[in-house]
C-alpha cells in the first residue's frame, strides 16, 4: 500500500484512481489534476478488472470511475468498492446525464456524480470535498437526485405498514431481479445474468412493479433504496 504524501502546504494529499476506458481523456485527467496541489493521480486503470485490483493494492482516497466500462461496469465496480477498499470514495464522471444512471449510481455507493465538461479546477475541488465526507452531483442533474428524497406530505406513507412489508412480498428470485435493476441493467442484462429467458426476466420485473405499487423501472429503484429493501 503506498504512503500518504504531504504537500509543500502542509496538507496531506487525496490519492486519486481513475477508471476510465478512453485513453485520451484518461492521460489527460491524470495530467489535469496532477498538476493541482493536493491531488495526487496513484494509478489508472483502463477497464474495471485492472481498476478494481489496483484500489484493492493503493487504498486511494477517492475513484474517478466512468459508467460505460468494458466487461464489468462503472455501476458494478462502484459497488464492490467498499468490499475491497471501504474508506475509498467513489464519483462518477460521465457523459450520462440519464435519470436511471444517476439513481443506479447513488444506489451502488457513489458519493458523487460529474458531467466530463467539468472543469478541472471545479472537479479538483469535488474530489477535494468527497474525500472529507461529502456528497456532490452535477447541477445539470442535481434535480434527478432530488427524487431520492420524500416529500414533507409522502412521509407518513413512506412509514406505512404496506411500504414496510414490502421487501417480504417479493420472492428470492425477484429481490435478485430488484437488485440488478437498481444497478441500472436492462431486461436483457437481466436474463444473461440470471441465465432466463428475455421474456422471463421481463416478467419477474412486471411483478416487482406491481408488487412495490410503482409505475416504473426508476421508481422501483428510488424504493429499493430508500426503504433498504435490496441492499448494493
Amino acid at each position: 500500500m503506498s504512503q500518504q504524501t504531504v504537500s509543500r502546504n502542509g496538507a496531506k494529499d487525496v490519492r486519486v484512481i481513475i477508471v476510465e476506458d478512453y485513453k485520451l481523456t484518461r492521460v489527460g485527467l491524470r495530467y489535469a489534476l496532477n498538476e493541482i496541489e493536493n491531488i495526487n493521480v496513484v494509478a489508472e486503470a483502463q477497464n474495471a478488472e485492472v481498476g478494481l485490483e489496483l484500489i484493492k493494492k493503493e487504498q486511494p482516497d477517492v475513484v474517478l470511475m466512468d459508467l460505460g466500462l468494458p466487461g464489468i461496469n462503472g455501476l458494478e465496480a462502484t459497488a464492490k468498492i467498499k468490499g475491497i477498499s471501504p474508506n475509498t470514495k467513489v464519483i462518477i464522471l460521465t457523459s450520462h446525464d440519464r435519470e436511471e444512471e444517476v439513481i443506479a449510481s447513488l444506489g451502488s455507493g457513489a458519493s458523487g456524480y460529474c458531467l466530463k465538461d467539468i472543469d478541472p479546477i471545479t472537479l479538483s475541488g469535488v474530489i477535494k470535498n468527497v474525500a472529507k465526507g461529502a456528497c456532490w452531483i452535477d447541477s445539470n442533474v442535481a434535480h434527478l437526485a432530488l427524487k431520492f428524497f420524500p416529500k414533507p406530505e409522502s412521509i407518513e406513507i413512506m412509514n406505512s405498514s404496506h411500504n414496510i412489508d414490502s421487501k417480504a412480498k417479493l420472492t428470492e428470485r425477484e429481490n435478485e431481479v430488484l437488485k440488478l435493476l437498481v444497478q441500472g441493467k436492462s431486461n436483457t442484462q437481466i436474463a444473461q445474468e440470471l441465465i432466463v429467458s428475455v421474456h422471463t426476466a421481463k416478467a419477474h420485473v412486471c411483478s416487482i412493479l406491481q408488487k412495490l405499487c410503482v409505475d416504473d423501472r426508476v421508481q422501483a429503484a428510488v424504493k429499493a433504496i430508500k426503504e433498504g429493501i435490496v441492499s448494493v
